[in-house]
C-alpha cells in the first residue's frame, strides 16, 4: 500500500437529455478535512450527497467540488394558447363591423399578443430523474479519478521522502565517524587552547588534562541523538512502507527529527560536527515540508 498525496484534481463530463454537465474536484494539503461545494440553483441536495461521499472517500485536505450545468441549444418551440385565442374569437363574434371593415384573419389573430407563446421547454433540473442519475454516477466516477490522481501524486512523494531519509542516515553516520568527539581529539584541542592562553609558560599536566578531555565529551556526548535519529529515520521508512493515511505520524516524525538535530548542534563541539548539525537541520526542514503533502 502506498501513501497518497493530498493534491489531486479530477473532471468528470456528460450529456444527459438536453443538458450538459461537468464535475470538478480538487484538494490541497491542509491540517483536517474539509470540502466545499458549489452547484447551480436547485442541485444543492446532489451537492450535498456528493461531498458526503468524499469525506467518506478522503481522510484529509481541503477540497473544492463544482458542478456546471448547461442546456444544449435547440430551436424554440412555439404553442398557441388556445383559452387566450378562444376568448378573441368570442370577442370578435359579438361585434358589429362597419362596412369598411374587414373582418379578422388568422395571422392578424396570431399576432395578437399572448396568442402565439415561445415554449423553452425551461423545466427545473431538480425535477429530472435521468439527470440526477447521470449526476450521482459521475460523482462516483470522479471521486476514484481523483484517488488515482492522489496516489499517483503520492509515489513520486515517497520516492522524494526516501531520498531524503537515506541523506539524514548518512548525516548521522558522518556524526557518528567524526574524529572530533574522541576524547583524544578534544584534549589536543583543549591543550592548544591552554598553552595558547599561557603562552607556554605553563607546564600541563597530562592526566588532569585527559580528564577536563573526558568530561568534556561527555557534556558533549551526541550518542542519544543519533541513536534516536537512527530509530526516527527506521520508523519513517516503516511508515512509508506501510501506506495508508500516515501523515499526521510523520509529521510528528519531522518533529522530532528537528528536535534531536537542534540538540546536537548545540553539543557540538567542533566545526565539522556543527556544519553536519546545519545540514542536518536543512534536510529535516524539506522532509517536513514533503511531509505536510501526504494524506
Amino acid at each position: 500500500m502506498s501513501i497518497a498525496s493530498m493534491t489531486g484534481f479530477a473532471r468528470e463530463t456528460g450529456v444527459t437529455g438536453s443538458y450538459q454537465w461537468a464535475w470538478e474536484l480538487k484538494t490541497v494539503n491542509g491540517r483536517g478535512l474539509e470540502v466545499r461545494v458549489r452547484t447551480p440553483s436547485g442541485l444543492d441536495a446532489i451537492g450535498e450527497e456528493a461531498r458526503g461521499q468524499i469525506l467518506k472517500a478522503l481522510t484529509r485536505g481541503q477540497g473544492q467540488l463544482n458542478l456546471s450545468l448547461s442546456k444544449a441549444s435547440a430551436a424554440p418551440k412555439l404553442r398557441v394558447n388556445q383559452d387566450v385565442l378562444q376568448s378573441l374569437l368570442s370577442a370578435i363574434s359579438d361585434l358589429t363591423l362597419p362596412n369598411n371593415v374587414k373582418p379578422a384573419s388568422l395571422d392578424g389573430l396570431l399576432s395578437v399578443r399572448g396568442v402565439v407563446e415561445l415554449d423553452d421547454d425551461a423545466a427545473d433540473p431538480s425535477q429530472d430523474e435521468g439527470l440526477a442519475a447521470a449526476l450521482r454516477a459521475g460523482i462516483g466516477t470522479l471521486i476514484e479519478s481523483l484517488k488515482a490522481a492522489r496516489l499517483k501524486e503520492g509515489q513520486a512523494l515517497a520516492a522524494v521522502l526516501g531520498q531524503q531519509l537515506d541523506l539524514i542516515s548518512r548525516l548521522v553516520d558522518e556524526a557518528e565517524a567524526a574524529p572530533a568527539r574522541k576524547p583524544d581529539a578534544i584534549r589536543t584541542r583543549l591543550e592548544a587552547q591552554i598553552a595558547e592562553l599561557l603562552d607556554g609558560k605553563a607546564n600541563l599536566d597530562p592526566a588532569r588534562l585527559h580528564q577536563e578531555a573526558v568530561l568534556i565529551a561527555a557534556r558533549a556526548d551526541i550518542r542519544e541523538e543519533l541513536d534516536r535519529l537512527r530509530a526516527h529515520v527506521d520508523a519513517a521508512r516503516s511508515l512509508l512502507q506501510e501506506g495508508g493515511s500516515v501523515g499526521r505520524r510523520l509529521d510528528f516524525l519531522a518533529q522530532e527529527f528537528g528536535r534531536e538535530a537542534n540538540t546536537l548542534c548545540a553539543k557540538a563541539n567542533d566545526v565539522s560536527l556543527s556544519r553536519i548539525g546545519l545540514e542536518l537541520k536543512a534536510v529535516i526542514e524539506q522532509f517536513r515540508e514533503q511531509v505536510q503533502n501526504v494524506e
